[in-house]
């Protein structure tokens, strides 16, 4: 597996992750504040479209590192959890960087 396939879905886990941070907040200010209705129009359309990458990405790697169902599952699916996705996408690096291509190999203990 090349390097590129693991830095296209950590760009778009967090870019996603941040989006619905954004997302989450423009809806507190929308329904809490009764503002920013327009905004949230907007932020919630640009989450749709970078989750749809995301899981576009998410479901490449999971493919070539050949993930189970569940797990490939659970990965999808924390891009729609806020905050889910930076821990997620922590644990699928520590996993799948043993297997790129050229990867220097661990020494276990």
């Amino acid at each position: 597996m090349r390097r590129s396939v693991l830095t296209r879905y950590r760009v778009m886990a967090y870019a996603t992750a941040v989006m619905l941070l954004v997302l989450c907040a423009s809806m507190v200010l929308k329904y809490g504040f009764d503002t920013g209705a327009n905004a949230t129009l907007v932020i919630s359309q640009i989450h749709g479209v970078l989750f749809i990458i995301y899981l576009v990405f998410a479901f490449d790697l999971g493919s070539k590192a050949r993930w189970k169902f569940g797990k490939l599952l659970w990965v999808l699916i924390s891009g729609t959890i806020p905050t889910a996705a930076f821990f997620v996408e922590r644990q699928v690096v520590r996993e799948v960087e043993p297997l790129l291509e050229g990867a220097p190999a661990q020494a276990t203990a």
